[in-house]
């Protein structure tokens, strides 16, 4: 299983669950939405048209790390990724 996380260097939350997937030995991709333009876009496209974001849009909650998984689905929530 690979694991695409959407995150911020500057995010604890995202740290935090980068360390976990690597401690379970899952397979990740990391995009860092503050390092690049084109990763950011990709976010930003996400949170403005994902009903994962309903309740994030309009917040000053950020809605990161983002998890997808390799069938394309979505979620904000590690313990779903680590099962």
């Amino acid at each position: 299983m690979k694991i695409t996380v959407l995150g911020s260097h500057l995010c604890p939350d995202t740290l935090y669950a980068l360390n976990r997937l690597a401690e379970a030995g899952v397979e990740t991709k990391y995009l860092d939405i503050l390092s690049c333009h084109a990763d950011l876009r990709m976010y930003l496209h996400i949170r403005e048209t994902s009903p994962l974001y309903e309740t994030i849009r309009g917040t000053d909650r950020l809605g990161v790390p983002l998890f997808i998984r390799e069938d394309g689905s979505m979620t904000l929530e590690l313990k779903e990724i680590l099962g």
